[in-house]
């Protein structure tokens, strides 16, 4: 396999979080099945000896890997393990044309290349490899491990399943013909106008400012996305968002398939108060119904914590690091 894309790759460490002198940090890259080469930020325990478990980790959906994907793999490389945070295909620092594009797809492929990555480096140890998928990456990651049997482990925080909310609304309060019908009528008339400008049109971000009237989680967002706590320059959410367009095969391609035939261990966590708390209930209950492999999922609803309390922990400690450590020691051995 031939990887001829060359990405240019910020040198500065530009994260929204604090460089940790605990593990070494490098940039990688590495290609798809699709051929699109992919940017990730390496982290390595120091004085790490053998091979190592390893962690790829993804997400929040429309986030780059210098917010919550990379504090999570800096600090699970502080506690063992070799990690990598990276870019999806069309956005961050990744490649693929056109950009702001997702794919239930080619996102899905996006993890499985991370898995093939990991698995030739010489300090990993090819039979112990997790994936950490966050929001919109957690059903991706639910997704991929229902496909690829190289996972042992999968996490998935605070998870959004993106086939559902774009082809269902929020709560499922567009669950009709009607409602998919207008929308499909909006996108495809979207596509048109690009195609005869030449460009695809932007959906906006998180919005700034955020209207005193806007759901409670929406303002949720703008409190991460927005301000210095996550704001990063090339955080789809804290910028111009993605393309009209770029989500639309969801509304027809369910994600999750046969996650019940899913034979290694996930967890999946989400916080009480999130309003996004119901797509980890149901993705954890068609998980276990009728899988004989169900002992080792579980399900952490964690007291008191919102959507974004998971992707920083909020200023809380609300990330449970200590249960992701046990979880991937366990289970990666």
């Amino acid at each position: 396999m031939e990887n001829t894309v060359k990405l240019e790759l910020t040198k500065e460490w530009d994260k929204t979080f604090l460089k940790s002198e605990k593990v070494n940090h490098c940039k990688v890259t590495f290609p798809n099945r699709y051929g699109i080469t992919l940017a990730a930020d390496l982290y390595e325990p120091k004085e790490a000896e053998g091979k190592l478990a390893a962690i790829a980790v993804c997400g929040p959906f429309g986030a780059v890997k210098e917010q919550a994907a990379g504090l999570y793999a800096q600090t699970m490389a502080e506690r063992g393990f070799l990690t990598m945070a990276f870019d999806p295909s069309f956005t961050g620092e990744s490649g693929g044309t056109p950009r702001y594009m997702a794919s239930p797809d080619i996102n899905t492929e996006d993890f499985q290349a991370a898995v093939d990555f990991l698995s030739l480096q010489e300090n990993v140890d090819p039979d112990r490899i997790g994936i950490i998928g966050i929001c919109g990456w957690g059903g991706m990651a639910i997704n991929t491990a229902a496909l690829d049997t190289r996972i042992k482990a999968t996490v998935a925080s605070t998870m959004y399943d993106m086939s559902r909310v774009n082809s269902k609304g929020y709560f499922d309060g567009e669950d009709s013909e009607e409602a998919r019908y207008e929308k499909r009528k909006m996108m495809n008339a979207q596509r048109l106008e690009d195609y005869k400008n030449g460009t695809y049109t932007l959906g906006g971000g998180v919005a700034d400012p955020m209207p005193e009237d806007a759901p409670w989680y929406f303002q949720d967002y703008h409190a991460y996305y927005k301000t210095e706590r996550g704001y990063h320059k090339r955080s789809l959410n804290s910028n111009g968002g993605w393309n009209v367009i770029g989500c639309m095969s969801f509304m027809n391609q369910p994600i999750l398939q046969y996650s019940n035939e899913i034979r290694s261990a996930v967890l999946i966590m989400h916080g009480e108060k999130a309003h996004s708390c119901y797509f980890s209930r149901d993705a954890y209950a068609a998980m276990v119904k009728d899988n004989p492999y169900a002992d080792n999922k579980e399900l952490l609803i964690i007291p008191g914590a919102v959507h974004t309390d998971l992707y920083d922990g909020g200023g809380k400690g609300m990330i449970p690091f200590d249960k992701l450590e046990r979880f991937f020691a366990e289970n990666l051995k």
